[in-house]
């Protein structure tokens, strides 16, 4: 597939991605992302057979996503307390976004669980990515053999936030939410560095 072969196919992806975050997986057609990318649907069919081929490029496309922006986290952040931190306020950046459609990545895997959906596991990956990468980061505060539970214990906070705040239409919830789990990550960082 040359470039704009290429060019074409993330663009399908990006569209199914928006549009799965906003509808949902099941309540997305093809039609709804030939549509949105302003392409035929023969067109559409010479990239993807089948609604799961795109679910499995748009799952492979995030899980990148987002190990790149924690690798450069990773990298601009010398201090693991930093890299949690802006970790926790990236919620605050897209906190319109999960006021009117939740966690983009939370949605997609309580959606893909509730039909036992043969990607599911493919899907858990984007979670299991950030669990592995936050409990790094809490080894390297000093935590330990705890360091995997306050991984699970702050991305559980995350999902239950952006729940909550999607669910009552409440951002003020989201913004207090993340001061508090800051308040919580300079406990837990004071306690096990002293």
């Amino acid at each position: 597939m040359g470039n704009k072969g290429e060019a074409l196919r993330q663009r399908i992806v990006a569209a199914a991605d928006q549009l799965f975050y906003q509808q949902g997986y099941e309540n997305t057609s093809f039609s709804d992302i030939a549509d949105t990318v302003g392409i035929s649907r023969g067109n559409f069919y010479y990239h993807f057979k089948t609604k799961d081929e795109i679910l499995s490029a748009v799952i492979e496309s995030r899980v990148s996503d987002i190990e790149d922006m924690l690798n450069q986290w990773s990298e601009k952040y010398p201090d693991p307390r930093q890299r949690i931190q802006h970790f926790i306020e990236l919620q605050i950046r897209h906190q319109d976004n999960i006021k009117e459609h939740g966690c983009p990545i939370g949605s997609l895997c309580n959606e893909l669980a509730k039909v036992s959906h043969a990607l599911l596991e493919d899907a858990n990956e984007m979670l299991t990515v950030m669990r592995e990468w936050l409990t790094a980061q809490f080894k390297e505060l000093g935590l330990g053999r705890d360091s995997r539970q306050m991984a699970m214990h702050l991305l559980a906070r995350a999902q239950g936030s952006a729940l909550i705040t999607n669910t009552f239409d409440d951002p003020a919830f989201l913004r207090q939410e993340v001061k508090r789990l800051k308040q919580w990550l300079d406990d837990v960082a004071a306690k096990h560095i002293n």
